[in-house]
């Protein structure tokens, strides 16, 4: 993880320190080879899907001569992946049209902890023997955030069987994207606790067995042998997750594998939510030393007019921005310009992850910089009015159900 500069390495009043400042661009991200899970998340709506799908995208064509594959995920309930790239993903990976080794899933991970499923807790067993088993799991499952802890457990099992070389997860807000990265310790207390009570009260959840399957209890010892056969299949199955949950603890916060992009606007609420995010993950072990700061108003150049409205904005961004760089020395602050149109789908979602490797101040800085050259790869008008006219096709042809499930989804 990034460390701060400390005071007696470096003259923090003098040219020293302004030399250290650290090229506002995502290049680091590529060139750390080791690199096995990005998370990129922040504030709602100041841009976590569009930075990464861009990253995905950057991240995909630049391994692809190596025959890398990238996956991105997105774990936000309403999930935004399909309107970026401009088709339809689900639970399963799907490749990106044009894009040979970029795949996308949407996935909503809630399940029970104690279901029936393959990936249950009680799955080794035959229904007779969950049946013997039922108090111990419904014990397991009172812990509170066990079951989304539990299917995140899943989920990243799941991915690890995918054989992605890189994957990209598009986080939902904050205070979600905490909860998803407590996950890995809310599961491993809870087991150990569970564990703990196993091996303290083995003999009343025997008791519980026997009152909860008679029939079971009237066969003797062979009854006997089977509830410590089942009991011994429950601590297997015990030992394996925790072995898991401490592989992924350990995963995230290597940080030679993980690391975690943060994505604000330069506005005081998303300044103050960053500072709590970095942070949180701090707390958590997991590496962060990338900040992109998005919708950064840079004033037209040469522009016959001026906006008073636009020059209050300017001013106020400038002061905020101004605080992130004292926040965070140590940090890649990557400043992306406020668009003029919406960034999606490929050819667009190429330009955005331009900026984020090419810091856009470096050009608006030049004397002969003309904004409309700079964006004209960006600004395809023929290109949006197809993409609104496929919209409204696709909302047309659409059941009324789907059309409220879509807008629910949106919300």
């Amino acid at each position: 993880m990034a460390q701060p500069l400390q005071a007696d390495e470096v003259d923090l009043d003098g040219d020293d320190f302004d030399d250290l400042e650290l090229r506002g661009s995502l290049e680091n991200i590529l060139e750390q080879k080791s690199l096995k899970w990005i998370f990129v998340g922040g504030k709602g709506g100041v841009g976590k899907t569009t930075t990464s799908c861009s990253l995905a995208l950057m991240l995909a064509l630049r391994r692809s001569a190596e025959g890398k594959k990238v996956l991105i995920i997105s774990t936000d309930p309403a999930h935004n992946l399909s309107d970026a790239f401009g088709q339809q993903f689900g639970p399963n990976p799907l490749q990106i049209h044009g894009v040979d080794n970029l795949f996308a899933m949407e996935i909503d991970p809630k399940v029970k902890f104690s279901d029936e499923e393959e990936n249950g807790m009680l799955s080794a067993f035959g229904d007779e023997q969950k049946s013997s088993l039922n108090f111990l799991s419904e014990l397991s499952s009172s812990v509170p955030g066990i079951d989304e802890a539990m299917s995140f457990n899943e989920l990243i099992k799941q991915v690890k069987k995918q054989d992605f070389d890189l994957i990209v997860f598009d986080t939902a807000p904050t205070g979600h994207t905490l909860r998803l990265l407590s996950f890995p310790t809310v599961l491993e207390k809870a087991l150990n606790k569970l564990d703990s009570l196993k091996n303290k009260f083995g003999g009343l959840f025997s008791n519980f067995a026997n009152a909860l399957n008679p029939q079971q209890a009237g066969t003797g010892g062979a009854g006997g042998n089977q509830r410590q056969n089942d009991f011994n299949k429950m601590s297997e199955k015990l030992e394996e997750m925790k072995a898991s949950i401490d592989e992924i603890k350990k995963t995230f916060e290597n940080d030679d594998l993980t690391t975690f992009i943060c994505v604000c606007i330069p506005e005081f609420l998303s300044l103050y939510e960053t500072e709590r995010l970095v942070q949180k993950l701090a707390k958590f072990g997991i590496d962060t030393h990338n900040i992109v700061i998005n919708q950064v108003l840079f004033p037209e150049k040469n522009s016959s007019h001026e906006c008073s409205r636009c020059r209050a904005r300017v001013k106020m961004q400038s002061k905020y921005i101004e605080q992130f760089h004292d926040l965070y020395p140590d940090f890649h602050l990557t400043k992306i310009p406020l668009m003029s149109q919406e960034v999606r789908h490929i050819k667009k979602l190429n330009k955005f992850a331009y900026l984020l490797l090419n810091p856009y101040e470096e050009e608006y800085s030049k004397a002969d910089f003309d904004e409309d050259t700079f964006f004209k790869d960006f600004v395809d008008q023929e290109d949006d009015e197809k993409d609104n006219d496929n919209d409204n096709d696709e909302n047309h042809g659409a059941e009324p159900d789907a059309q409220n499930k879509d807008i629910v989804d949106i919300d």
